[in-house]
């Protein structure tokens, strides 16, 4: 069994030098969760990198054998490969595995790994975690879902008790989804367009500074349709036929934080904005006053909610709405992780 200091628990990050696990470091400090310790882990090379945990200086160490021991949770935030191959050694040390890369929920492996949207409890409950084989039972694995798919899940949730006839979602992804080398092609490309130099291309194989992009260049892995179809494979497959899974198309947008997102949702029976609007408030959705301006990327920073602007029907088509919203991609993604090691130590309790 995982050891504790009472009600405390060991914590263990595993990518902790990527922007998730930075972001879920903070998220953890932010809502007093009751680690005894933050243990940083991540390759060799970021080894004895200093930073600090809990208002104290330490040092990321390298991945071994032994990193897990005395773990109560292990939180996957760094590479998908990272977590293919260390989840299983969590999992024999006892502790619970909170995956965050979606490599879990993508093993064709049979990883005992259940997504979890804690915030869609109330509307979607959680469906029962596979049992890994074994006479014994381990700890569970769940996988916290990316920013994206939290957005299309919340979105289809908190509208399927209106039963749309059809609804789509067209995301505006920044490049922090490819970690810090997107935000250092990105500030690189920024900077050479406005010296006249020629830009660095090596993430996105493309332009995306003052740019728009429907795809990416042939050289860039993963491409934009690959991830647009695991997005829409996580969505469907986390609603399982409980909300209808929306259609989904990507635009990579030149920004650096923020998941922006415009939607589309038409209803058999016409309704007001003010209805379709109660429908998000039982899924923790924050809608802006009239007054107040819509959200943008810059505004949401350091926000865990999804936010919209205020819902407009659409002037020609009788039942249809349009919904524009944005979320701090990091911080949702980070918070959803934190919220189910929240409700297990919860359940625990019991």
């Amino acid at each position: 069994m995982p050891s504790g200091q009472g009600n405390f628990h060991r914590v263990a990050i595993v990518g902790a030098s990527s922007l998730r696990g930075k972001e879920l470091k903070q998220v953890l400090e932010d809502r007093h969760f009751p680690a005894s310790d933050i243990i940083l882990l991540d390759e060799s090379i970021m080894a004895g990198t200093l930073t600090e945990a809990a208002g104290e200086p330490t040092f990321i160490r390298a991945l071994e054998e032994d990193s897990f021991e005395g773990a109560r949770f292990v939180f996957f935030a760094g590479t998908a490969t990272d977590a293919e191959r260390n989840w299983r050694a969590a999992q024999s040390a006892g502790a619970t595995v909170i995956d965050l890369t979606g490599a879990l929920v993508a093993s064709h492996e049979g990883a005992p790994s259940a997504a979890w949207i804690p915030s869609l409890a109330s509307v979607l409950p959680l469906q029962t975690a596979p049992r890994a084989n074994g006479a014994s039972p381990r700890p569970a694995a769940y996988s916290s879902p990316v920013a994206p798919v939290i957005i299309a899940c919340t979105l289809a949730a908190a509208l399927a008790p209106l039963q749309p006839r059809r609804t789509v979602l067209l995301m505006f992804p920044p490049v922090s989804e490819r970690d810090q080398e997107g935000i250092e092609e990105l500030e690189s490309q920024t900077a050479g367009l406005l010296s006249f130099r020629e830009v660095a291309q090596s993430v996105f194989d493309a332009q995306v500074a003052f740019n728009l992009l429907a795809h990416y260049g042939e050289a860039s892995k993963p491409r934009l349709a690959d991830v647009r179809s695991a997005i829409a494979r996580d969505a469907a497959r986390y609603l399982d036929g409980r909300a209808a899974a929306p259609a989904i198309q990507l635009v990579q947008a030149p920004v650096f934080y923020g998941y922006a997102f415009a939607a589309y949702a038409e209803f058999a029976t016409p309704g007001s904005p003010e209805q379709v609007a109660a429908a998000f408030g039982n899924v923790g959705v924050k809608i802006a006053a009239p007054d107040d301006g819509p959200p943008t990327n810059v505004s949401v920073a350091g926000e865990s909610e999804i936010h919209l602007a205020p819902i407009e029907p659409d002037p020609n088509v009788e039942g249809g709405f349009w919904f524009w919203g944005v979320a701090d991609n990091l911080r949702l993604a980070a918070t959803n992780a934190v919220r189910i090691a929240e409700e297990l130590v919860a359940k625990s309790s019991k």
